[in-house]
This record gives C-alpha cells, structure tokens and sequence, in this order.
C-alpha cells in the first residue's frame, strides 16, 4: 500500500520537523528560559499550588473524604458569612470612594507648582511604609473611646458651652466597637489612610501625561478653570481613574489586619471570617477553604476586568 507508507512517512516527517523548530526556539531563547524558570516555579510553589488544593479542600466532604458542594452550603447557609460578604463589600465601596475623592484632591494639589512640592509629596508616601498592624494601632489612637477624636470633640464641647444658654453634654463612643456602619467606616477611613499614595500617584501620573498644549487650547477659547478640569483633565483622567479603581478594588476585598484590630469580632470581613473559620476553636479548614475560594472568584472578577479595559490601554499607550 503506497499511499498508507507515504502518509506514515509524512507523519514522521513533519513530526521530526516540528521537534527540530522547536529545538531550535528553546536554543534561541535559553537565556530568557533560565531567566524566567525561577519566576515559574514561585508561581507554582506558591500561587497556583496552594489555589488548587484550597479548591480541593473546599469541596472535600469532611466525614466521607468524597467530592461535595455541602462546604458553600454550610458557608452560605450562615449568617455569620453572609454578614462578612456585605461588610466586605461596603468597606471596600466606601474606600473606593474616599480614595478616588482624596486622591483626586491631593494629586491636583501636588502637581501644581509651589515652593516645597517635593517635600509634600515625600510626605504623601510616607504611610506606604508603615505598617499594616501599626496603622490599625495608630487608629486605635484615634478612634478609641479614650482617643483623639473624643478628646478633640470634648474641647469643642467646653468652647459651645461658652454660649450663652448652651449646655452641650457630649457623651463619648467608640466607634471601633459601636458595630455597624461606624465601625466598618472606620475600617475605610484606616484602608484609606494607609493606600491612599497609590491613589495620589496613579493620578499625578495621569496628570502629567496631559500636553500642556490642551490647556494652553481651552485657555485661549476662554474656558474658566472649572471648565479645565470639567472638559480637559476629568476626561482625560478615566483611564487612570480606572486603573485606581480595579487596582483598589482588588486590593480592599483583602482587607484583613485593619479590620482584625479595629473591628475585631464586632463586624467581620471575609478576610477575618475564614481566619476565624480556620484557627482553633473552629478548626475548620474545609468551610475556610469555602470562603476562601468565594473571596478568590469575587477578586478574580476585577482581575479580568482590569485585564479587560485597563492592559489594552497600557499596551496600545493609549
């Protein structure tokens, strides 16, 4: 049969053919193989190996060993979970929403011209080298019902009480412990406090890139300043804006330690629910595990979306 040893031929062929194109790319490029092989390997020690065997665990049924859904279940079923999903979500929201704010705010302050910007801005970044634990600290400081805060609203009472027929009695809380939107606000305003220089950075980057040649334009058609920053800068700052939205969105779903140390168990966040879920007395890895994954899909989605509409960006420089 002619045809059947023609076609084993070529099989064998363009076998011996695609091994040799592949010899020869890993002999192009072996540097930058061995470069990368350290790189692979963190990743898989420690990113990917660890996701998948918290996936494992988190449908392990405990008792029989065997595949199960009854983890999420258990996890879903409680109010506890769901009370650290909303929790997570509204710090998260309320710390996009200062940020952005403030940010947007100091940003356009620094990358005006006066004396003394540089100090300024060395002095914008320094609670990027404080540490997480010592910022939750330091917020004690300050929200604690012997703290600053209280101490700041008690001589504003002794000065309103100077008015005539006034008599202010003004009683002290703490709002690290008052539960509710107190407590998960101060959360935000700690998370705020502590990330806020990406923020600003990301914004002054945005703002340096606009040509000096736009604003130049709109002051020569007689725009105000107001109609600058409305037409001009705030268009051209939604990419930016963007990028520090998904990039701190991702971020403030993590919370764990400013929320460990200031909300403690008095309103829990996914990070300190599956921390609870998994040290003792609970003890229990698989709903951990649960939790953990839930909290990974809900990071997962601003992942894609900044690989979706903010990368395309960043490669075309656009």
């Amino acid at each position: 049969m002619p045809g059947h040893g023609t076609t084993i031929d070529g099989a064998f062929q363009s076998g011996t053919s695609a091994r040799s194109r592949l010899g020869r790319w890993f002999r192009a490029h072996q540097f930058e193989i061995w470069l990368t092989l350290p790189l692979v390997a963190y990743v898989l020690a420690l990113t990917v190996t660890p996701i998948i065997n918290t996936f494992r665990l988190s449908l392990t049924d405990p008792q029989q060993g065997g595949l199960t859904l009854d983890n999420y279940g258990r996890i879903f079923e409680g109010a506890v979970f769901r009370s650290a999903v909303v929790n997570t979500v509204i710090v998260a929201a309320m710390s996009l929403i200062l940020e952005l704010g403030l940010g947007l705010i100091i940003a356009l302050t620094l990358h005006a011209a006066f004396r003394g910007r540089g100090f300024v801005r060395t002095i914008t970044l320094v609670p990027l080298g404080v540490p997480t634990i010592v910022a939750g600290a330091v917020m004690l400081l300050i929200f604690a019902r012997a703290g600053y805060l209280n101490s700041i609203i008690f001589l504003i009472q002794d000065l309103v009480n100077l008015l005539p027929g006034v008599d202010w009695q003004y009683q002290p809380i703490s709002l690290t412990v008052a539960g509710g939107i107190p407590t998960l606000f101060t959360v935000a305003i700690a998370d705020t406090w502590k990330v806020l220089p990406i923020v600003v950075l990301i914004f002054l980057a945005g703002l340096q890139s606009i040509p000096e040649d736009i604003y130049e334009a709109a002051d020569m058609d007689g725009a105000t300043k107001w109609q600058r920053f409305t037409r001009v800068t705030f268009p051209l700052l939604i990419p930016y804006m963007t990028m520090a939205i998904i990039l701190r969105a991702i971020d403030a779903f993590r919370i764990y330690e400013l929320a460990l140390v200031l909300a403690g168990g008095v309103e829990p966040v996914l990070g300190t629910y599956i921390f609870d879920r998994y040290l003792p007395p609970t003890s229990d890895e698989y709903t951990a595990a649960s939790a953990s994954i839930v909290l990974f899909a809900i990071i997962m989605i601003f992942v894609i979306l900044y690989l979706r509409f903010v990368a395309p960006r960043g490669r075309s420089g656009g």
